[in-house]
């Protein structure tokens, strides 16, 4: 049994920037930052896709600024709205707001202002991504609610994820196309596959709270099943990305491609219904080399 600690530890620290590095690594902790190489990478491979080579470095810096900008807002509230929940769980009782380094008001703060610096770059990237940043903004807070609404919140989680090539490829080129929606979907289902791998270890503190989740719906075996066939629909959706974008003879792609699917297969070799000992390296570190690995792929293929 972990210890929770005291509810009245969570306003003890109102501004960890006064506290110099220690501060500034908690508020790194706090919003996962080493997480953004989940995103990053798919976002960066719809810009060079859209620009059929290298952006103005102006454009690259305003799409890097926006996705941290944006991500950072919605894992802030997220923090923010789970603090009591985050406490009473031992996985997760040690976080920057139950621990007290970090107030919920600061969280919420630091929030706005991201949601803030998201507009400001929409603006200055064009007309279109400025008209539509509210539509993110919005699908960024809405996520943290969906557990507490719907079974099938790793795909709202998944879809958070997956407008980052969308947004990309307006950020270059001002308009809409259908293209990267096929990459964004494949993202979607990606993250939603390993969100719910990453779901399977609070299955017993989630139903005891009445939090909503697959694994809570139909348990690990039927729940993980879902995940393998999320991730199949991943790869389904990268395949028709690669023959809408590149010509089938483009290597580095492919064998990108069949790198990721690899990992894939053995991240679900990873992950069983009788050992979960191993979720977090099937949650970071397969996933994390595969994002990696598909920005290389494409990057190599356009470059």
């Amino acid at each position: 049994m972990g210890i929770t600690p005291s509810p009245t530890k969570m306003t003890t620290i109102t501004n960890p920037l006064s506290h110099g590095w220690r501060g500034l690594i908690n508020i790194f902790s706090l919003i996962k930052f080493s997480h953004t190489i989940f995103a990053l990478p798919f976002a960066l491979s719809s810009m060079l896709v859209a620009a059929s080579g290298i952006p103005p470095l102006r454009t690259i810096l305003f799409i890097i600024i926006g996705m941290v900008a944006g991500r950072t807002a919605g894992i802030a509230f997220n923090r923010y709205l789970d603090a009591e929940i985050d406490a009473k769980n031992p996985r997760t009782a040690l976080r920057e707001i139950p621990r007290g380094v970090i107030s919920k008001r600061f969280a919420l703060i630091l929030s706005f202002t991201c949601s803030a610096m998201l507009l400001l770059v929409a603006f200055q990237l064009n007309s279109l991504c400025f008209y539509l940043s509210p539509l993110a903004l919005f699908l960024l807070y809405f996520y943290s609610f969906t557990k507490r609404l719907t079974d099938w919140s790793h795909l709202f989680v998944g879809l958070v994820l997956g407008i980052t090539p969308i947004a990309s490829w307006i950020a270059v080129t001002g308009s809409w196309s259908w293209i990267p929606f096929i990459l964004g979907l494949g993202v979607t289902f990606w993250v939603a596959g390993f969100d719910i791998i990453y779901a399977t270890q609070d299955e017993e503190f989630d139903r005891r709270e009445g939090l909503h989740s697959l694994v809570v719906r139909l348990g690990l075996p039927k729940a993980l099943w879902i995940a393998r066939l999320f991730h199949g629909l991943t790869l389904l959706s990268f395949i028709a990305f690669g023959y809408l974008v590149l010509d089938t003879t483009t290597l580095p792609y492919w064998l990108a491609l069949s790198l990721c699917g690899f990992l894939l297969f053995y991240e679900h070799r990873l992950v069983k219904p009788t050992d979960l000992s191993h979720v977090n390296a099937a949650f970071f570190n397969m996933n994390g080399t595969i994002a990696i690995i598909f920005f290389a792929g494409v990057a190599v293929s356009i470059l």
